[in-house]
C-alpha cells in the first residue's frame, strides 16, 4: 500500500484528490460556520437553511456537467484536465477568500457552485485514469484507496472549517489550492484513448452517459447500487448532530466522533478490500457487507433505544458502555460500506470499454446525485412528520435487501 502511494504512477493523484475534497469541505464548513454564529446567529432557521443550500448548491453541477465532464475526460489527457481544473480551483479560492472576507453570502454560495463545478470535472479522471496507470492486481487497492482518502479528507475539512476563523479559513483554502496545483504537474501523462469528438451540450452529453451506461445490465446494476451507498452515507452523515444532541444528549464532539467512525471505518473497509479478494475486481462480498450494514444499522437502532442517561461530552459518552456499542455499530457499517462499494467501481472500471470509461463514471456520478438528494429530502420529510431519527436510519440501512437481486447478477 505504502509503495503504491509513493509511487509517481499513484502518489501525485492520490495527493490532489485528497487535497481537492478537503479544501471543497474546508470552505464549505467555514461559510456554514460563519452564518450559524455570525452573519445568521439569531435566526436559526435562515442559518439551517443557508446550510441546506450550500450543499445542494455544491451538488447541482453534478447533476448539469457530469455528462460533459465525462465527454472532456475520455477525448483529452487526463493529467493535463487535473493541472488545468487545479488552477481554476486557485481562482475559485481566491474569490472565495474575497467571499469570506467581505462575509457575502451571495458570493460564498457563488464560490460553493464552482468548486461542485471544479470537482464534478475532476470526478471521472480520478476514477478513469487508474487503469491507465495501475497494474491490474493494483486497480481495487488504488480505488480503494481513493475512495477512503475522500472520506477522510471530508471528515478533516469539516472539522479545520470548523475551528478555524474566517479570516484563516480564506487564505488556508488558497494556500491548499496552490499545493493542489503544484502536486497535480507530477501526474504522468495519461492520453485520450478514444477519438470521439467532445459534445458540450449539457442534456445531449448527459443523456449519452447515462444510456451508454444503462445499456449494459452489469454497469447499471453497479452504478444503482453505488448510487444507493453514497446516498446511505449522505443519510447518515446529515444525521450525526441531531443523533447526538436531540436522541442521545451529546455534545458537538460527540457528533464530530460519530463522523469521525464513520469516516475512517468506510477508508479502512476501502483499503482493505483489495485484500480480502486478493487484488481481484470481483464483487462476491458485496451482497454480505451490505447484510452486515442492514444488521450492524438494526444494533444501532437497538442500542440508541437502550441507551442510558444523557451522552454528554466525548469522555462521558466512551465512559458509559452503551456508547461505546454505538460507536462500535458505526464503525461496523461504514467498515462495511467500504467492503461493498469499492469492487463496484471497479466494474466500472473494467466492464467499460476504455475509450468510454470516464463517460460511465459520469453517469455513475449523475445518478449519485440524484440519489443523494432524493435520500437527504425523503429522509428530512419523514423527520419533520415526527419519525425518529434511528428509526429513519434503520429504514434507510434495510434498503440494502432491496439490492441483492442486483448485486448477485454481477462478475463474482
Amino acid at each position: 500500500m505504502l509503495a503504491l502511494i509513493a509511487s509517481r504512477r499513484f502518489g501525485p493523484l492520490f495527493v490532489t484528490q485528497f487535497l481537492g475534497a478537503f479544501n471543497d469541505n474546508l470552505f464549505k464548513t467555514a461559510f456554514i460556520f460563519l452564518v450559524t454564529f455570525h452573519l445568521a446567529a439569531g435566526d436559526a432557521v435562515r442559518a439551517a437553511t443557508l446550510a441546506t443550500v450550500a450543499t445542494g448548491v455544491f451538488i447541482l453541477p453534478f447533476l448539469l456537467f457530469s455528462g460533459i465532464a465525462g465527454e472532456i475526460a475520455d477525448a483529452r489527457d487526463k493529467a493535463w484536465i487535473a493541472q488545468r481544473v487545479k488552477i481554476a480551483e486557485i481562482a475559485f479560492m481566491a474569490l472565495g477568500l474575497a467571499a469570506l472576507a467581505l462575509e457575502s453570502i451571495p458570493l460564498a454560495l457563488a464560490v460553493i457552485f464552482l468548486m461542485g463545478v471544479h470537482s464534478t470535472i475532476f470526478g471521472p479522471v480520478k476514477y478513469a485514469i487508474l487503469p491507465q496507470h495501475l497494474a491490474a492486481d493494483e486497480l481495487l487497492l488504488g480505488t480503494g484507496l481513493v475512495e477512503g482518502a475522500t472520506f477522510v479528507a471530508i471528515l478533516l475539512g469539516q472539522i479545520l472549517g470548523g475551528l478555524l476563523p474566517a479570516g484563516i479559513a480564506g487564505p488556508a483554502a488558497v494556500a491548499v489550492a496552490i499545493l493542489g496545483w503544484l502536486v497535480s504537474r507530477a501526474i504522468p501523462p495519461a492520453p485520450p484513448e478514444s477519438e470521439s469528438a467532445i459534445d458540450w451540450n449539457p442534456l445531449t452529453s448527459s443523456r449519452r452517459a447515462l444510456g451508454g451506461a444503462f445499456a449494459s445490465p452489469m454497469l447499471r446494476n453497479a452504478t444503482i447500487c453505488i448510487s444507493w451507498f453514497w446516498a446511505l452515507g449522505a443519510v447518515y452523515t446529515s444525521q450525526f448532530v441531531p443523533l447526538a444532541k436531540n436522541d442521545l444528549g451529546g455534545s458537538e464532539g460527540v457528533a464530530t466522533l460519530f463522523l469521525a467512525a464513520f469516516s475512517v471505518g468506510v477508508a479502512a473497509g476501502s483499503a482493505g478490500v483489495s485484500r480480502l479478494l486478493g487484488g481481484r475486481v470481483s464483487t462476491r462480498l458485496a451482497p454480505w457487507a451490505g447484510l452486515v450494514m442492514a444488521a450492524a444499522g438494526i444494533d444501532l437502532f437497538l442500542a440508541e433505544r437502550n441507551f442510558g442517561g444523557s451522552a454528554g461530552d466525548v469522555a462521558s459518552f466512551l465512559g458509559q458502555p452503551g456508547g461505546w456499542r454505538v460507536l462500535g455499530d458505526l464503525l461496523v457499517l461504514a467498515i462495511a460500506g467500504g467492503i461493498f462499494s469499492v469492487p463496484l467501481y471497479g466494474v466500472l472500471q473494467t466492464e467499460t470499454p476504455a475509450g468510454g470509461r470516464s463517460r460511465a463514471i459520469a453517469a455513475n456520478n449523475i445518478v449519485n446525485a440524484g440519489f443523494q438528494v432524493t435520500a437527504v429530502l425523503a429522509i428530512g420529510a419523514a423527520i419533520a412528520r415526527g419519525a425518529g431519527i434511528t428509526a429513519v436510519l434503520l429504514a434507510a440501512g434495510l434498503t440494502v435487501l432491496l439490492l441483492l437481486p442486483l448485486l448477485r447478477r454481477l462478475p463474482r
